[in-house]
């Protein structure tokens, strides 16, 4: 009868050696970048002067885009903007005007980025006048009708004025919401200061 333990040697030696050959070969085959274009992140379209209109169920227009420079960005279908004017038209209010420097805007324009100069515009109202925001970013969210930012904010109306640090605005309830940091004064309409 043969000796089991030296018949056992060459197989465990055999096991070892196809199992370090398996890690070498998955450690060596690292995937080769591919130099096809498809991560770059280069424009596939370029539009001048342009105006984008989102309309409701009923056709009245909701929210208007328009800006003199638009770059699209196939990689991620997003639009890169400059000088961008965007319009919510909310269905018994005045409308909220957001112009910026530039803005980024997502695939199927669900969220767009302002940066750069952002200004914040609510129509007047025979009981109240402009509201006017300024700050340097702004995160919008055209169809949920809301907006917001974790920068400084500056809001003007009439002759009140109020600052702070974070803001959240709703256009569905027309509320502006100041998160810290907040002072200001408020003069009631038609009061002198």
């Amino acid at each position: 009868m043969k000796n089991w333990q030296g018949q056992l040697f060459p197989i465990i030696l055999v096991t070892l050696l196809a199992g370090l050959s398996f890690w070498l070969q998955s450690v060596v085959n690292i995937e080769e970048a591919r130099h096809d274009g498809s991560q770059r992140h280069d424009p596939d379209a370029i539009a001048e002067n342009f105006t984008i209109r989102r309309f409701d169920a009923s056709g009245q227009v909701r929210y208007r885009l328009t800006a003199p420079w638009l770059e699209h960005f196939p990689d991620d279908d997003s639009s890169e903007l400059r000088s961008p004017i965007l319009t919510h038209f909310p269905l018994d209010k005045p409308p909220l005007t957001f112009s910026a420097d530039n803005a980024l805007v997502t695939s199927e324009g669900e969220t767009v980025f302002l940066w750069e100069n952002v200004n914040v515009v609510r129509a007047a109202t025979a009981e109240r006048p402009e509201l006017r925001a300024r700050m340097p970013d702004l995160t919008v969210q055209p169809d949920l009708g809301i907006a917001f930012t974790s920068s400084p904010v500056e809001i003007t109306q009439g002759q009140s004025w109020v600052k702070g640090i974070g803001a959240h605005l709703d256009n569905n309830t027309s509320t502006f919401v100041l998160q810290s940091q907040v002072t200001g004064v408020y003069i009631r309409p038609g009061q002198t200061p």
